[in-house]
């Protein structure tokens, strides 16, 4: 018999084809009672299909005495409680490697749109207004200082699409890496300060909910640029709408936010915000490179093998 699994929130079709094919799949989204789905399949599921952002809520995995992985479509754990699926013996994987360079990509095209207004000049001569109404200059973007939260795989990604842009680079991480040419600065407000320019690429999760908070933002300045291509939870929306409001800061490029799909409507009339729905890694090859290693994390768990990109 084929293994079952609950896939909590769809995929790519090719993806849940494949999954179709080698599983019994419940597909929890589509239940209309979804706890009577829990009740009724619940104590046959022995993995659980999900992505970055919705995870497994340990009510959902408490459902499924069975459950023997969870496997994550993208990058983001901080949505599984990981010290609960540790106990429980229940292994967990995520999709790394894979989507680094379509993130990076995205913060860039961020930062770029973020400081050269890319977003309202198309609005502009959308609208007609080309040659009856004037456009406000822009801001330079090459040599402008970066600072760089979360200097992972991502973040060095991001470096390295920088430099091309002469920026100076700084990061800030629990730590410093002896391994990089850029600056190490000891405190996230010491950053921004140094910073033209801020990129948000940590790990969301409890340790760095709301770290980019107000005193951070004051700390960028009046002249600075959030961009955050991260987990929305690392910033605090509200002081960054105040901050936006307010002009303590120039402006924003922001991919993610607290409450997805739900975002700040005081954020959508702002020229100097430039909005993406937590898109970083959505392009048909990215897409198709994480489907594939969520397929083989699965079969490798069930066919009592090395899991190839295991978190826990």
């Amino acid at each position: 018999m084929k293994p079952e699994i609950l896939l909590i929130e769809p995929m790519m079709d090719r993806v849940m084809n494949a999954l179709d094919d080698a599983y019994t799949v419940h597909r929890l989204w589509q239940a209309p009672d979804r706890d009577a789905l829990l009740r009724e399949a619940g104590p046959r599921i022995r993995g659980i299909a999900t992505g970055g952002g919705t995870g497994a809520s340990n009510a959902i995995v408490d459902a499924l005495p069975k459950l023997e992985i969870i496997a994550i479509n993208g990058i983001g754990t901080d949505a599984v409680d990981l010290v609960h699926a540790k106990e429980r013996g229940i292994r967990v994987t995520t999709t790394p490697n894979v989507l680094t360079d379509d993130v990076a990509d995205l913060g860039m095209a961020l930062l770029l749109a973020a400081c050269r207004g890319i977003c309202t000049g198309d609005r502009y001569v959308r609208a007609g207004k080309w040659g009856k109404e004037g456009l406000p200059l822009a801001r330079k973007a090459t040599g402008k200082t970066l600072g760089i939260l979360g200097l992972g795989r991502i973040g060095r990604a991001i470096a390295k699409r920088a430099a091309a842009f002469d920026m100076p680079i700084a990061y800030h991480d629990i730590r410093a890496f002896d391994d990089v040419p850029y600056t190490y600065v000891d405190s996230l407000a010491g950053l921004a300060k140094h910073s033209d320019i801020l990129m948000v690429a940590a790990s969301g999760g409890a340790g760095s909910r709301g770290i980019v908070n107000a005193e951070v933002l004051d700390a960028l300045g009046p002249d600075g640029i959030l961009v955050n291509i991260a987990r929305g939870s690392v910033v605090d929306e509200d002081a960054l709408v105040q901050a936006l409001q307010e002009k303590r800061i120039a402006g924003a490029g922001l991919d993610v936010f607290v409450d997805e799909p739900r975002t700040p409507e005081a954020l959508w009339s702002m020229e100097n915000v430039v909005l993406q729905p937590h898109r970083a890694s959505a392009t048909t090859e990215t897409r198709i490179a994480m489907g594939d290693l969520v397929l083989a994390n699965l079969a490798a768990q069930f066919a009592g093998k090395a899991l190839p990109t295991p978190v826990v």
